[in-house]
């Protein structure tokens, strides 16, 4: 038994730590996603092999273990990962891409409140992104389906009042132009 204020390990590492080719492909997705560190990626890795794991574990099986099915399968439906009509074999077809653009990060920068991945990154972080009006600092938060149209910038955030005053003198640009 381990220590019990000293959590486990949530992912596993590559299993050869110089290979060239899985580097360079991380390398572009920190960028893409503007991530911290590769232990992210590791993370979203480790958690779709539990899911295809799970997933042929029960492709195994007959009809008699349909709730833990509708379980996994409700799940990743929920979170944004798969489709209501999706099956047992689409979790087998997950990649580490379609978990990361669920990310609270990604989201925020996809909406347009931040200009690049690691500015998102940035205003999460520091308390400048809400959620239905609740503050959250987890950029891996990971955004359940029908949330994403609830994230905006926290009320009192001193970021709004500036993207609100670019947004006014933009506009105003444009309309003399």
């Amino acid at each position: 038994m381990g220590h019990p204020r000293k959590a486990r390990k949530k992912y596993n590492t590559p299993p050869h730590p110089w290979n060239a080719e899985r580097i360079k492909e991380e390398n572009k997705l920190m960028f893409k996603y503007g991530l911290k560190s590769k232990k992210e990626i590791w993370k979203v890795d480790t958690s779709i092999r539990r899911f295809g794991r799970d997933a042929r574990y029960l492709l195994g099986f007959s009809a008699d273990q349909n709730d833990e099915k509708t379980k996994l399968l409700g799940h990743l439906n929920r979170i944004g990962v798969l489709e209501e009509s999706a099956n047992l074999e689409d979790i087998l077809n997950l990649t580490v891409e379609d978990i990361l653009r669920r990310r609270l990060q990604t989201i925020v920068h996809s909406k347009g409140l931040a200009r690049t991945a690691k500015e998102a990154r940035m205003f999460v972080v520091h308390g400048h992104i809400a959620m239905n009006g609740k503050k959250i600092d987890s950029p891996s938060y990971m955004v359940k389906r029908g949330e994403e149209e609830f994230i905006d910038f926290y009320p009192s955030s001193p970021v709004t009042k500036q993207v609100r005053e670019n947004n006014v003198t933009n506009t105003d640009n444009k309309k003399t132009n």
